[in-house]
């Protein structure tokens, strides 16, 4: 794990650092060789594609929003213009199939 990501996970409070953990790990579960760094101030892969922050009460994992269409745009959280999310408030609520799945598809409209 990188320094900096494993210093910012030690960080976060419970759940929010077993959430972000997992994220992590499912990440590397479908990318085994995927780069992986702090770009702005929270853990990123693949140059920023996909991201990981813990707020407050929850985690947001982000994703690049670039040559989606709207109805793959549905599927996402958020509202920003190149990037949007989605929120999970507890370990319970990781959806790894849909992660996966999220991940997958974001790799593809890369391409």
């Amino acid at each position: 794990m990188n320094d900096e990501v494993k210093h910012y996970f030690d960080k976060q409070k419970s759940p929010q650092r077993e959430i972000c953990e997992c994220l992590r790990k499912i990440i590397f579960d479908v990318f085994p060789n995927i780069s992986e760094e702090m770009k702005w101030g929270v853990p990123s892969y693949a140059g920023g594609i996909y991201y990981i922050v813990a707020l407050k009460d929850h985690v947001n994992m982000g994703f690049s929003i670039k040559n989606l269409t709207e109805d793959e745009l549905k599927l996402f959280d958020g509202g920003g213009k190149s990037t949007k999310h989605i929120a999970i408030t507890s370990l319970n609520c990781v959806e790894k199939e849909r992660i996966v799945s999220l991940l997958n598809l974001i790799e593809k409209r890369q391409e």
